[in-house]
């Protein structure tokens, strides 16, 4: 892996004979003239993790002030039929109607008591 030295060629000529005879350094720097890296090095955390953890958050935020934008400027307020006072007058108009008196809402009024059944 790195670059034949003088200093990595004679240590391959020693690594030819009695490894016993070499030192915990020559050692070393044969494995770091063939090998890249070591497996602690390998293993070691890179730090990746933070540049997707910021886009994830960055497109969360981004969507979330697009939400918040839509719900202010382009949904109109809710219709006066939406609120309890206007189901509850269209409710009983119905039941004086007589609407649905067979299965629908007129059936569950009583109309001799005039409450609910």
């Amino acid at each position: 892996f790195g670059e034949n030295t003088a200093e990595v060629l004679t240590l391959r000529e020693k690594e030819k004979g009695d490894w016993k005879k070499l030192s915990t350094d020559d050692k070393k720097a044969l494995y770091r003239a063939s090998f890249c890296q070591t497996f602690a090095e390998m293993n070691a955390p890179t730090g990746e993790w933070k540049p997707i953890v910021t886009g994830v958050l960055a497109v969360v935020i981004i969507t979330g002030w697009i939400m918040i934008w839509i719900k202010k400027f382009v949904y109109l307020e809710l219709p006066h039929t939406i609120t309890d006072e206007w189901k509850e007058a269209q409710t009983e108009q119905m039941v004086r109607q007589g609407q649905g008196r067979i299965e629908g809402i007129s059936s569950k009024w009583d109309y001799d008591n005039n409450k609910w059944k």
